[in-house]
């Protein structure tokens, strides 16, 4: 059989564990669903689902060494010592995963506590990803010409002047190739390389992990307190478990025009910044510049992290637009770890539902500022849009 496996449980990204370590403080009895959804319409060949089974089960056996815990404590020292505990004592159960195909279509569902099942997207889009190219017998690029072409863009990068992160772990070709790309990426001391939001190689390449929150932690609040509360419940929250700390607010689960209707001076003053991640990213900076502007902030203090589908061209175009008006930093995903001469996939795992208490499922969506991303029941699409008056 095909030996694809996780090596870590930190392989994943670190707002997977930001985000665990606050729902276990607030949220530790909310219990969850998200759903596997094939934007690329992509062919599974026979026997996808038994190999991707296997690969799932083989994660129970994965345990945070002492080594790791360690890591956590000493690298981020905002997150709480009894989760880490917590983590020290967490295992995947497989039974909160359920995987079907028929034919060549896929469907891969989680259900459970969110505390629990929070963890189980990103290693699950991995595994998927990187079983697709082994079963498709799909040959890549050599090694050499994966860890020059990163070289280059590193270079590129630096020679741009600008910070960016590896954010690649969700669609990567392989484990193996992430690896090469981030002992490219920390080979040059000049380089602007600042860190992976992959935790395991952030720890492996001594670099600092890197993240804060994601699109279900908004999607959640929206299911628990309604559409016109859900940025401002869950950037209250973050604030209340971060006291400041991981200040990087997602602007786009429900568009960025209402965010910034919640974003008020507070909110605006106490986080270090936003983050881009659908729409127009040169439309995104000027309704940034300008929100701060209107609140008497100085957007020179402030910045944005860009991290929606980024090529070497794209941050070009951004860096040179947003230079003198905004700080700028770039998390760059799947152009870094699945760029190897094959058609990356394009795959998502999003939270679907939220169980209410009487135990019926509140279904989730979200609104990004592209029409094409949305996702989520089309009823409660409309619904959203209707109260949130978003017009198409």
């Amino acid at each position: 059989m095909y030996d694809v496996r996780l090596n870590s449980i930190l392989d994943n990204d670190f707002y997977k564990i930001t985000m665990q370590n606050a729902v276990v403080k607030l949220f530790p009895s909310s219990i969850v669903k998200y759903e596997f959804i094939n934007r690329g319409k992509h062919q599974f060949p026979e026997g996808f689902a038994a190999a991707l089974k296997e690969a799932v089960n083989k994660m129970a056996e994965l345990k945070l060494t002492k080594d790791e815990k360690k890591f956590m404590a000493r690298t981020c020292p905002y997150i709480d010592l009894p989760y880490l505990d917590f983590l020290e004592g967490y295992h995947y159960d497989p039974s909160e995963v359920k995987i079907h195909q028929e034919g060549s279509e896929l469907s891969v569902t989680v259900e459970g506590l969110w505390y629990r099942t929070i963890l189980w997207e990103v290693p699950l889009l991995a595994l998927i990803s990187e079983l697709h190219y082994e079963m498709n017998h799909m040959e890549r690029d050599s090694n050499e010409i994966v860890m020059n072409r990163t070289l280059e863009k590193a270079d590129s990068l630096a020679r741009l002047g600008v910070n960016f992160a590896e954010f690649g772990t969700r669609r990567r070709h392989s484990y193996k190739v992430q690896n090469l790309v981030m002992e490219a990426l920390t080979q040059n001391k000049e380089s602007t390389f600042i860190g992976s939001s992959n935790v395991h190689f952030a720890m492996k390449f001594g670099v600092k992990p890197i993240g804060t929150h994601a699109h279900e932690w908004f999607m959640f609040h929206a299911a628990e307190y309604g559409f016109k509360m859900a940025n401002e419940m869950a950037l209250e929250h973050w604030v209340d478990v971060y006291r400041g700390d991981l200040g990087v607010a997602l602007s786009d689960t429900y568009t960025t025009d209402v965010f910034f209707q919640q974003f008020d001076k507070k909110f605006a003053k106490l986080f270090d910044g936003v983050r881009h991640d659908s729409g127009d990213p040169l439309e995104f900076a000027d309704k940034t510049i300008a929100h701060y502007k209107n609140n008497g902030i100085n957007p020179l203090f402030k910045y944005i992290i860009f991290s929606d589908a980024l090529n070497l061209e794209k941050v070009e175009e951004i860096t040179n637009y947003c230079r003198g008006k905004i700080g700028v930093s770039f998390g760059i995903g799947t152009n870094l770890t699945n760029d190897v001469g094959l058609k990356p996939m394009n795959i998502v795992m999003k939270l679907i539902g939220v169980q209410a208490p009487n135990k019926e499922w509140i279904p989730t969506v979200k609104l990004s500022d592209e029409h094409g991303k949305y996702t989520g029941d089309p009823k409660m699409i409309e619904l959203a849009k209707e109260f949130l008056r978003i017009k198409d």
